[in-house]
């Protein structure tokens, strides 16, 4: 009869893990996710190879090079995403110290007074008491709890993924602050060169106003003629102030995206704008799933509220841990360190949850929740992906076809300039028709000027649609089945049953 309490304990504990796991619910398996971007009949001339990690040396502007390594150092945007990484990263050094053995020091004086009225006026008067004592404590706690069901491994996972998808975010915030650098400087550098074509657009409606004044003057022609002619020379002078005005917008767009003043902006130069080849890659549909920094952080982030779906379902079995405490306790501080004053202790500790109010499938409801929506945004980002790279693909197309009928149009808009050049030559026709052939063709080269800096614009956004050098790091679990649960995210699916 001497083991007969321990054995009623024993059957107790199994009778009470028995009901407790008749509620446990059933483990999610991995949700299934698409690995391919939905680009599918998309009409769009291929290249092999996809854009490097340094994109932006392609262009082979040396001052566009110094401006992003300006902004990969004090770009105040990209320090945000760091400091997200910071926290993400220490999150999990938080989750694998908790894992771990926690053990703990203690070292306690103590001098109280006890009540002369209190339990000392129970003993006899004839025994004298001092009120006063002291309590001397010195000692190690250790305790450590058994992560028999992975709870805190899947603690631990769950930041790692945290933080992968940190990474990620932060990749995707160095791009977009490349990308936008880069299109802002040769925005800047599209404006430079309309402004030569705008000066010497200015300079012929100008010569255009002398003579329509002379002719005015000396009776040949109207009044309304020289109007037309100041009207003309408005016109080309507003577009010269606009450009002038856009570009100075642009230089302090760069400094706010570098995070410093205008004035410490370096000294930028005209330089010709790039030609550009806004071809995709022939396998985008299969590889930009790992191309783009945002797909794989919404990657991440359906494999960290996966684990966090196993951390609630943990919640569900007893916790089973272990704690000990060996020290040394005396009344008398001189006799604290003799064998006597020795205490030890060992507790074996059972949590289990057997009544707690509906919180535990609650919790549990919104972890698959939460991990629902995250592969709702993962699909929606995938789905976004494509439509960012067709765009770009079709809107390079349509300008590469208009800068070719705008090239027929230069062309032929030289030939009448050179045309009415050589009548004016030969004396048969003023100098009128040669600067209005010259200013129609100074208007023409201005659009192509700018279908040139629309097609840089578009070949950049094409990049960051590809991911502009980014590629998946670390090891994300492959699909598997969706699980029932998934398709039901309301949570009105039945518990497993045990």
């Amino acid at each position: 009869m001497k083991h007969l309490p321990f054995h009623r304990t024993a059957i107790a504990t199994a009778l009470a893990l028995l009901l407790a796991a008749c509620a446990i619910p059933a483990k999610l398996n991995h949700p299934n996710l698409r690995d391919d971007v939905p680009l599918a009949g998309l009409q769009a001339p291929a290249r092999a190879g996809w854009p490097d990690t340094d994109w932006w040396r392609a262009y082979g502007d040396p001052q566009l090079d110094q401006l992003i390594a300006i902004a990969m150092k004090q770009s105040p945007d990209l320090e945000q995403a760091h400091s997200r990484v910071v926290n993400a990263e220490q999150s999990v050094r938080l989750a694998a110290a908790q894992a771990g053995l926690n053990v703990n020091g203690n070292a306690q004086f103590e001098r109280q007074r006890m009540s002369e009225n209190g339990i000392l006026s129970l003993l006899p008067s004839n025994i004298p008491i001092d009120p006063w004592y002291n309590q001397t404590d010195l000692g190690l706690q250790a305790k450590y709890t058994f992560d028999w069901w992975g709870k805190k491994r899947s603690s631990i996972e769950a930041a790692l993924d945290q933080a992968h998808a940190a990474e990620a975010q932060r990749s995707a915030a160095a791009l977009t602050i490349q990308n936008t650098v880069a299109d802002t400087y040769f925005g800047w550098q599209g404006d430079q060169a309309r402004l030569a074509l705008s000066s010497q657009l200015v300079t012929a409606q100008e010569k255009l106003v002398r003579i329509a004044e002379l002719r005015v003057a000396q009776g040949v022609d109207l009044t309304d003629t020289a109007q037309q002619a100041r009207a003309q020379l408005a016109a080309a002078r507003e577009m010269h102030v606009a450009l002038q005005g856009s570009a100075a917008i642009r230089k302090v767009a760069l400094a706010s995206l570098l995070g410093i003043a205008p004035a410490d902006l370096p000294a930028l130069q005209p330089r010709p704008l790039p030609e550009v080849d806004s071809r995709i890659p022939a396998n985008a549909r299969l590889d930009l799933i790992a191309r783009r920094p945002d797909i794989a952080a919404s990657r991440w982030q359906v494999e960290a509220a996966l684990k966090q779906t196993d951390v609630a379902r943990a919640q569900f079995f007893p916790d089973i841990g272990i704690s000990a405490m060996a020290g040394l306790s005396s009344l008398d501080m001189g006799k604290l360190l003799e064998a006597g004053s020795r205490t030890f202790a060992l507790t074996p500790a059972l949590h289990l949850p057997i009544f707690e109010g509906g919180q535990l499938k609650a919790n549990y409801g919104v972890s698959k929740a939460q991990l629902a929506a995250a592969v709702a945004e993962y699909d929606s980002t995938v789905v976004s992906a494509a439509r960012d790279v067709a765009t770009q693909a079709l809107t390079a197309q349509q300008i590469a076809a208009r800068r070719k009928e705008q090239s027929a149009q230069i062309t032929a808009n030289e030939r009448l300039l050179a045309t009415a050049q050589a009548r004016a030559h030969q004396g048969v026709r003023d100098a009128r028709e040669g600067l209005a052939a010259a200013a129609q063709l100074l208007q023409q080269q201005d659009d192509a000027a700018s279908l040139q800096a629309q097609a840089v614009s578009t070949d950049l956004a094409l990049i960051k649609a590809l991911g502009g050098g980014y590629q998946t790091t670390g090891e994300i679990s492959n699909a598997s089945p969706t699980s029932p649960s998934l398709s039901n995210p309301s949570g009105d699916d039945a518990d497993e049953r045990h």
